[in-house]
């Protein structure tokens, strides 16, 4: 199966160019979902078709499907959902406004990976391709299993443990019902659940497509993207630079051809080693899937849209004589520009407003840093293992005393 995310600044076309690759990939053969996590829900209005929340085919072996975010919150959030509410009516809030606070922001993105994973492991699809949000709200969305994994391991256990061991205590002087197991359970399900959509959108069958036009502001948030993206562990296989305005015509549009000329060098430069599409400005809105299967065709021109990803991974770990060195695709950015720590078993990697923290696999999590550097886009992490640095320490004073006591 291929899992294509498509993603990219708000309105520079992402969900046309998904849903062509979408239309695209099912005119060649592939049975195909298209689904997306934007709240806005533009695919019923780019295929110019009803789209229900169950999967709708649209075309032969096209399907479109927009989630039904109430439903799929009812059965991931309705035990921790029913437990705040019941917190908040001892606290005297209102019905309405308790209903209110207890849906969490941007619950209906979180669901609807909850549906992607759903669908994905349905075994019903040879191609599945997401349109995301725009990436800001991507980013958080894709680091969320991450941040949520350190909770469950790090703080839910004791919680846990605690709260069954002093609930009636904490219960008469607090005021307010505790926790009980299946509010515990409800968000260890979660955590779960999202920690496989992890590990599938991370896998080898995955990769995120970013979508641009050929503009400095939108390039540089594509830049900050690619470098965020894989800081996450998310692989990235193309750019779609979107509304090329072909040459010829009036003054105007010449000076239009000439700017995003301009951009689009940069663009080659800046994601040098991977493929970048383009698609001309249209005279009239692609919508239907005829006309996104012309866009999508005209964009890869004769290439496989559906490709694997090439060249290595965001996140590699390769052994060396004295330990091992941990490598991590971060484009775009310079030495001053990170930050690194341990913390027991976990590496946590700064990157401006963005922080991963990594645990470490076990052959790693004994040893020690010895020094990190940023060279060629990545981020490269040496480790020592500490008793072999001292047997090598000490390897040529123990030549020493032989030959001494040879002498004698």
């Amino acid at each position: 199966m291929r899992i294509l995310l498509f993603t990219g600044k708000g309105g520079v076309g992402k969900s046309t160019v998904a849903s062509g690759t979408a239309a695209l990939a099912a005119a060649d053969g592939h049975r195909t979902l298209v689904l997306s996590t934007d709240a806005a829900h533009s695919l019923a209005d780019a295929f110019g078709a009803p789209v229900g929340p169950e999967p709708t085919e649209v075309a032969p072996r096209l399907f479109v499907q927009q989630v039904d975010a109430q439903l799929r919150f009812q059965q991931s959030w309705a035990d921790i959902q029913r437990y705040l509410l019941s917190v908040l009516d001892v606290a005297g809030v209102d019905p309405v406004a308790a209903e209110e606070l207890t849906v969490i922001p941007g619950a209906e993105e979180v669901l609807a990976l909850l549906e992607l994973r759903l669908q994905v492991l349905s075994g019903a699809w040879d191609v599945v391709v997401v349109d995301c949000a725009p990436t800001a709200e991507t980013l958080r969305l894709l680091a969320l299993p991450e941040a949520l994994g350190w909770y469950m391991q790090r703080v839910l256990p004791a919680e846990r443990r605690i709260v069954k061991a002093l609930k009636p205590v904490l219960q008469r002087a607090a005021g307010v019902p505790m926790p009980g197991d299946d509010v515990f359970d409800a968000i260890e399900r979660l955590h779960a659940e999202l920690d496989e959509v992890h590990a599938l959108l991370s896998g080898p069958d995955a990769s995120v497509r970013l979508v641009l036009t050929p503009e400095t502001v939108v390039l540089a948030e594509a830049r900050r993207s690619y470098t965020n993206l894989s800081l996450f562990g998310y692989r990235v296989d193309g750019v779609v630079a979107n509304r090329v305005f072909p040459a010829g015509g009036d003054a105007w549009r010449e000076g239009w051809v000439a700017a995003q000329d301009a951009v689009l060098g940069q663009v080659a430069q800046s994601f040098a080693g991977l493929p970048v599409w383009r698609s001309e400005y249209r005279a009239v809105e692609p919508v239907g899937v005829d006309a996104l299967r012309t866009l999508a065709a005209e964009v890869y021109a004769g290439s496989d849209p559906l490709a694997a990803p090439r060249g290595e991974g965001p996140f590699q770990v390769t052994r060396t004589d004295a330990g091992a060195v941990l490598s991590l695709a971060l484009p775009f950015v310079t030495r001053a520009e990170v930050d690194l720590a341990r913390n027991g078993d976990e590496l946590v990697v700064t990157v401006g407003s963005y922080r991963r923290l990594l645990t470490l696999p076990s052959g790693l999590s004994r040893l020690r840093v010895a020094g990190a550097r940023v060279e060629d886009g990545r981020l490269q992490v040496r480790f020592t293992d500490p008793a072999a640095t001292a047997a090598a320490a000490a390897a040529p004073a123990a030549a020493v005393r032989r030959q001494q006591a040879a002498r004698r």
